[in-house]
């Protein structure tokens, strides 16, 4: 088993996508004809990240929720040191976590933060060969 997708609701469709194809390289591709707005954003001819309207209300933290979604990226060391690179160039703000004992880099970094606030966490996991 493998996760197929993760669905975003965000309240600015056109900023989530600029982030993540600056980000992580997500290219807009084929989306069924719904009746709503929307994008389905591809890794090569996957399509790995949905991303549909929201309000951008505050999401109340004391019934169950979704807290992160997680991406192996492909690449080792190379591409950790490069996407870092690429975060700083734009400013856009990450934290790390090192886990030796797993041999994985993360870098968790948030989506841009919606009119109501919210921005969704996001944890890419780079496995060492």
């Amino acid at each position: 088993m493998h996760l197929d997708h993760a669905t975003l609701r965000t309240a600015d469709l056109e900023a989530t996508r600029g982030f993540l194809e600056a980000v992580l390289n997500l290219k807009p591709g084929y989306r069924p004809p719904f009746d709503f707005p929307g994008y389905w954003l591809y890794a090569g001819d996957a399509p790995i990240m949905h991303l549909i309207p929201g309000s951008g209300a505050p999401v109340g933290r004391a019934g169950e929720m979704l807290d992160h979604v997680a991406f192996r990226m492909d690449g080792q060391s190379e591409r950790y040191w490069a996407l870092r690179a690429r975060l700083e160039g734009l400013a856009i703000p990450y934290s790390t976590m090192d886990l030796p004992d797993l041999g994985e880099r993360r870098l968790f970094i948030r989506t841009p933060p919606s009119a109501g606030g919210g921005a969704i966490l996001l944890e890419l996991v780079f496995r060492e060969e």
